[in-house]
């Protein structure tokens, strides 16, 4: 049994499926994807979520284990660059796959930054095959495993933030952003998020960015393919309320509608911290205490607002990150003061610059959104939401897209509140738990339960964190900790 259909759950349901189990996946919306689901109107269609696809290996291996290939169903086509980096004075930078043009970038930047630059990479490459490509899927099951690798993290800077990080070989202000930016892909401040993220720059060298043809639904519809191949079966519109525990072991689910559904196993893709909080029963836990789960430290949220053009702006890339005029400042407020400041930071994403097919002819479909305080914040996005929607479409008329506002066509956005109210995220935090150091490997909720028996947790608040790799490799976790299905009935 598995609950929720976001990356996490659909990944878990091949994986287990490919083993012989026999899956049923619960989604309490009406199509799949969860986070990852699909927007259509007027002709346009939008991501809902994630849309940059790194180490695709991770998908490829799904359909190999079906026996396909990921090929056959979905194209993956590379990006460069990866992104546009515009600052507030109009200067930009480009993040390049290939080295030689990374440097090339770096050179003109700042020529005295380019020894530093190789040296931070090399500290990435370093950092990503010990923390990813070594550790990215094995479960940390106790505070002894996290000790045995605390020693190589720390000797390759994980006690440092991802911006002191890249500060110790960087110079220049614009490459220390350019290269320090990425905590925020997976709900961290770059100042408070464990240097270990810094292997993302490496990652990102040696697999590259990518994108799925047709959208991210394109993968999600290929793996709900996979699912119903093996024999798996999604529900949709089955809204999970409880899990089922008796004498400390999960005996399945109970839906709002007070249907009981049996299972030997229970898989939760739904946030972790909900789990917790909301699904599984206080008296069966342990370590994961409403206390806790009420103390933990937060991602941020996002505003998110999709807009479709009569016209067409050929010359933004796939991916432009359009920075306000402060850094620091914006992130303290989002993450610690907790205000929705007046300037702000986007991510504008144009995947009609890929797939022109995603709007009509002659159109562009976009998404951006703004880093944003979850719902600690004493906003009301009931009333804040098109005043800061406006806000957004004046900033960038005013620079990447000019004449913006009256050629859009098509209009929706998702709040801090929609994050809570549709997915289920607690705080509304977009991407839940934040990647702090004490929130990492097993200070992060285990992939195995450890308060209660035959449950297991995948998705971005388990270990090993957000972001597509990291949410499918909490998937390939459960090839070590789930058993067989003719033992699993017969746990201890």
């Amino acid at each position: 049994m598995i609950v929720g259909s976001g990356f996490g759950g659909l990944a878990a349901a091949v994986r287990l499926g490919a083993r012989g189990y026999r899956v049923t996946v619960l989604e309490r919306l009406d199509a799949p994807g969860g986070r990852a689901g699909v927007h259509r109107q007027d002709g346009f269609t939008f991501d809902a979520g994630p849309t940059i696809v790194t180490a695709p290996y991770l998908f490829e291996d799904l359909w190999r284990l079906c026996g396909r290939e990921m090929a056959d169903d979905v194209t993956l086509k590379p990006i460069d660059p990866f992104y546009r980096l515009v600052f507030d004075d109009g200067e930009t930078v480009d993040c390049h796959a290939d080295p030689v043009a990374m440097r090339a970038e770096v050179a003109r930047i700042c020529p005295d930054d380019l020894p530093g630059y190789e040296r931070f990479m090399a500290r990435s490459q370093a950092i990503c095959r010990l923390g990813f490509e070594k550790l990215g899927h094995v479960p940390f099951m106790s505070l002894g495993d996290m000790v045995r690798q605390a020693p190589d993290l720390l000797r390759l800077g994980g006690a440092h933030s991802v911006f002191g990080l890249v500060s110790r070989y960087i110079k220049d202000p614009r490459l220390r952003v350019a290269l320090s930016f990425h905590p925020l892909f997976v709900g961290g401040s770059p100042f408070d998020t464990t240097a270990v993220y810094c292997l993302i720059s490496h990652l990102e060298r040696r697999w590259g960015v990518h994108f799925a043809m047709g959208g991210t639904g394109a993968l999600v519809r290929g793996l709900v393919g996979l699912i119903e191949g093996q024999g798996g079966v999604l529900r949709y519109r089955a809204d999970v309320g409880e899990i089922v525990v008796e004498d400390g072991q999960a005996r399945g689910v109970r839906l709002r509608s007070g249907e009981t559904i049996a299972a030997d196993i229970v898989v939760s893709n739904a946030d972790a911290a909900y789990t917790y909080r909301h699904l599984v029963p206080a008296s069966a836990r342990k370590r994961w205490t409403d206390r806790k789960i009420d103390a933990a430290k937060y991602s941020m949220s996002l505003f998110v607002w999709y807009f479709g053009t009569r016209r067409r702006y050929p010359d933004v890339e796939h991916h432009t990150i359009l920075l306000g005029p402060r850094y620091r400042g914006l992130i303290d407020d989002i993450f610690n003061n907790k205000v929705l400041a007046a300037d702000m930071s986007l991510y504008l994403h144009r995947p009609t610059a890929t797939d022109p097919s995603l709007a009509p002819p002659g159109c562009d479909g976009f998404y951006v959104l703004s880093p944003v305080p979850h719902l600690d914040a004493d906003i009301d996005w009931a009333v804040q939401a098109e005043p800061y929607r406006r806000a957004i479409a004046r900033r960038l008329s005013d620079t990447v897209l000019p004449g913006l506002e009256e050629h859009v066509v098509t209009s929706r956005v998702t709040t801090p509140q929609d994050f809570q109210d549709l997915y289920c995220s607690v705080k509304g935090a977009a991407f839940s738990l934040a990647p702090t150091l004490l929130q990492s490997a097993w200070f992060r909720p285990n992939n195995r339960s450890e308060d209660v028996k035959g449950l297991y947790l995948v998705g971005a608040g388990a270990q090993p964190g957000a972001g597509l790799p990291g949410v499918l490799s909490s998937a390939r976790m459960l090839d070590a900790l789930v058993p067989d299905p003719e033992f699993a009935c017969v746990r201890a």
